[in-house]
């Protein structure tokens, strides 16, 4: 039997391999070598004499006994972190934050508010991944999310910080070519520019109506779908301040606005478990406080 003292950066960087499938990715996230990696793991096996991890050539599989030590390491881990902030001095964040954000409207909506949190909190590392693709924050070790639009059912745990507002929108020459849909019926025979398969809803009295248009276009980013809009390609669905700028310079008009979506939210979307830590909460005030004014 090997030696039992076990050391929280092991635990951690066992439960980042476990989480991340492999070490390299695993380095990556911690922010260390590959070889110290493998290093704190040798030495973690040694410790409990067992074999937590099955080098695999894809990377690194659990063991049975990995899987089940997994979660109490995971566990002891968020504890520590707990513990750690609770004795802080009270404004003071440290530690890294691992942040998933859209790029349609992160780094214009969101990005000075991290900015700023950064500035606030010296000591405090934050990482984020802009990206409009739908991030699976627990494999891929993300701390929280910021989301746009209406929320999926998940087992994930969301708190609303703001309302997003968007409309219908398509250029003069397109109306000119084309005409202007009055009704959620005549919008499917026009072209609509989707990010993908999405249904679009529209407020029509007090009940929802659920439209599932057509279009030939498609991109995964709202600023491309804004540039197909003005170039007269169909008829978008965008948030508002992605296409203000547009509508007050006469390059896009709102169509259809007797039948408005429904308002959506942004929200902050965790992993279930412990309780937020205190930096996400931070975070949280800092977007309402923003997203308010």
């Amino acid at each position: 039997m090997g030696n039992a003292e076990l050391d929280i950066e092991e635990l951690r960087t066992f439960v980042e391999v476990a989480d991340a499938g492999g070490v390299s990715p695993a380095a990556r996230r911690l922010g260390v070598s590959k070889s110290m990696v493998s290093r704190r793991l040798a030495r973690l096996e040694e410790g409990l004499g067992v074999q937590l991890l099955a080098r695999t050539t894809r990377g690194a599989a659990l063991t049975e006994a990995g899987a089940t030590f997994r979660d109490y390491a995971a566990r002891v881990c968020a504890e520590i972190d707990v513990a750690r902030e609770t004795i802080l001095p009270s404004g003071d964040l440290r530690g890294r934050l691992r942040i998933a954000a859209p790029l349609s409207f992160g780094p214009t909506y969101f990005a000075a508010v991290l900015a700023e949190m950064a500035r606030r909190h010296p000591r405090l590392q934050i990482h984020t991944s802009y990206s409009d693709r739908f991030v699976d924050l627990i494999a891929e070790g993300y701390d929280c999310a910021i989301r746009v639009g209406y929320l999926q059912e998940s087992n994930l745990l969301a708190r609303r910080v703001g309302p997003l507002y968007g409309k219908l929108v398509a250029s003069p020459d397109y109306i000119k070519a084309h005409g202007a849909p009055e009704t959620p019926d005549e919008l499917l025979a026009h072209q609509a520019l989707m990010q993908g398969t999405e249904a679009w809803q529209f407020v029509d009295g007090d009940k929802i109506v659920t439209i599932r248009p057509q279009g030939r276009f498609k991109a995964d980013n709202g600023i491309a779908l804004v540039a197909a809009a003005t170039a007269g390609l169909g008829i978008a669905y965008l948030p508002d301040g992605l296409t203000n700028e547009f509508v007050i310079s006469g390059a896009l008009v709102p169509v259809m606005t007797r039948f408005p979506p429904p308002p959506a939210g942004i929200y902050v979307i965790r992993p279930p478990g412990q309780s937020p830590t205190r930096k996400i909460r931070v975070l949280t005030e800092m977007l309402i406080e923003s997203l308010s004014e």
